[in-house]
């Protein structure tokens, strides 16, 4: 069976930490931010972790196990 190729557009925003969690960035935090109250900003910040069925999709593109 030939190797999994990783799918480069998810490796760009998706992080394995060392426990095998996946972390991501939250969106919409480039610009507009006047609007935007300082708890949403903050929220927006912070990293996310995905789990669930989204996970091991996102696993499998990353070719990891």
């Amino acid at each position: 069976m030939p190797k999994l190729k990783t799918h480069k557009g998810t490796a760009k925003r998706v992080k394995i930490t060392a426990s095998g969690k996946l972390m991501r960035e939250h969106a919409f935090g480039n610009h507009i931010l006047a609007k935007k109250s300082k708890s949403r900003k903050r929220k927006i910040n912070t990293a996310a972790s995905i789990n669930g069925k989204i996970a091991k999709n996102v696993k499998n593109a990353l070719g990891a196990k």
